[in-house]
Order: structure tokens, then sequence, then C-alpha cells
């Protein structure tokens, strides 16, 4: 058990590592948030007329029949979501705790997926986690490109994500999981 922890613990650092590299200093999603020449403007309405924090579709109907009657109409014309919050909150540290334990129960789950019957082989190691990370990518960020047209610009950043971390996080555990006095019995159910 002790050598599944400590895999995790470390797996969580690489992804959440990653995570902040690629946010902070590598610019990797910096094409992914475009800046509004009208944004003061635009803020100035929506403060004023929005009390609810959501997510907004506009435009839109306030019900699913008149939504969909909408549809026709808006075939071709210019539309956007946009995500409302009544104030900005820079504190960072809930935030940072709550994505690294996040990461670390993500690589756990992993592992104990990957130790199902036996201690996998390096190279089973490293690419379900590719795969695994392809994964993530595809069920959340690229379903809101196939259903909300994300833009590819605000994607990317995701795709580079779900692959390097998860490479990065796959490299370690072939070597951790494979290292001869890690060849222990599969985590118990």
């Amino acid at each position: 058990m002790k050598k599944y922890l400590i895999g995790s613990v470390v797996g969580g650092v690489i992804v959440f590592l990653w995570q902040g590299l690629s946010w902070m200093a590598l610019g990797v999603h910096d094409r992914g948030i475009k800046y509004h020449p009208a944004q003061k403007e635009i803020m100035k309405v929506l403060s004023n007329s929005t009390t609810e924090e959501a997510l907004y579709m506009m435009p839109s109907a306030p019900t699913k029949r008149e939504q969909m009657d909408m549809r026709t109409e808006m075939k071709g014309k210019p539309w956007a979501t946009l995500i409302y919050h009544k104030s900005y909150d820079a504190e960072m540290m809930r935030p940072m705790i709550r994505g690294f334990l996040v990461d670390v129960f993500l690589v756990l789950t992993f592992i104990y997926i990957l130790t199902r019957g036996a201690t996998p082989t390096p190279t089973r190691v490293f690419s379900a986690s590719v795969a695994l990370g392809l994964s993530y990518f595809l069920w959340s960020p690229y379903m809101g490109h196939v259903w909300f047209q994300l833009p590819w610009s605000m994607i990317t950043g995701d795709l580079i994500d779900s692959v390097v971390a998860w490479a990065l996080c796959g490299i370690w555990l072939a070597w951790w999981l494979s290292r001869p006095g890690n060849k222990a019995a599969p985590i118990s159910a």
C-alpha cells in the first residue's frame, strides 16, 4: 500500500506542477482567453442586469420550448456563451489545494486500475497513462468543442496539458511501479 501512496503523491505533484507551469510560466493557455476592447461596457451592462452567477448562452429564451423555437432564427447569426461571476476572488490557496488533492486522487485511482491482477509492465503503464490523459481531454474540453463549438484556441492548451502531464506521470509510474522492490500484490478491492 505504501508504494501506491508514494506513487500517487509523487504522480500528483508531477501533474500539478505541469498544470502550474503550463498556465503560469509556459504560456500554453495564453491563446485560450481573449481580451475584448469593449469589456468595460460589456461588464457594466452585465453587472447592472445580472443577479445570478451562471453560464449564459446568448441569444436564448427562458423556456426549453422557446429555446428550441429560436434555433431556426439563430442559424447563421452570431451567438455567445458567457460565465458570469458577481465578484473576482484572487485567493489561490484553496483552489491550489483542491487541485492538488484531485490530482493525487486521480493518480491513486489510476494506479488502482493498473494494478488489478498484477504489476503492469512499464510500457503498459506509460501508454495507459497517455490514453487516460487523452480520455480526460476528449470527455470534457473536446465535448465542449463538439456541442458548444468552443474554439480550438480555447482547448488546445487542455490537449497539451492532458497529454504532457499524464505522459510525465506515466514515465514516473512506469519506473516506480516496476522497481524490483515494488513488485507487490495489487491493492485489495
